[in-house]
């Protein structure tokens, strides 16, 4: 069986009414899924992964990312492709091939999602608290626990680095 490689990105803000941070999941067309934003890596172009996410976040959502690097360091685009490392991948298949998946941690600012109407039917931000609400399949539930628990020790890290440089 055919194996594509792909990217998929678990997109963080905060929330400006208790600034907790919330998730933008989108609703797949074509799958009928809740899942994060993502898609195929052109390897033709020589995308590396963490341009690949990039890209796809533009073009599915609209939205300019920036990656946390699973070593707590912020990413520039000049250095996405050498610090940004993905905080899981899989193999799971879509029907007719497989997908090999690196996952990324992302961050948007207070932008407004633009949607791609011909990929994406909905997007929603969810609150740890509402994630339970989304119809997600198990795995994927899952998997978006697991991004919001990678998210905290992140931005716990940074933080830490940020008040230790104060003299």
């Amino acid at each position: 069986m055919k194996t594509d490689l792909t990217v998929a990105g678990y997109i963080f803000r905060k929330n400006s009414l208790d600034f907790k941070p919330e998730l933008l999941l989108i609703k797949h067309k074509k799958l009928r899924l809740w899942l994060p934003v993502g898609g195929h890596i052109k390897a033709n172009k020589n995308e590396t992964p963490p341009e690949a996410m990039i890209r796809e976040a533009r073009e599915e959502v609209g939205l300019d990312i920036i990656l946390l690097a699973y070593t707590s360091e912020y990413c520039t685009l000049s250095e996405v492709s050498k610090c940004a490392i993905p905080f899981y991948s899989n193999i799971h298949n879509v029907g007719d091939h497989d997908h090999y998946c690196q996952f990324y941690i992302c961050e948007a600012g207070d932008q407004i999602v633009k949607l791609n109407k011909r990929e994406i039917s909905y997007s929603k931000w969810f609150s740890k608290r509402k994630l339970g609400d989304a119809p997600f399949v198990i795995d994927n539930n899952n998997l978006a626990y697991l991004a919001f628990k990678k998210y905290e020790e992140i931005k716990y890290a940074m933080d830490r680095k940020i008040q230790t440089k104060k003299p």
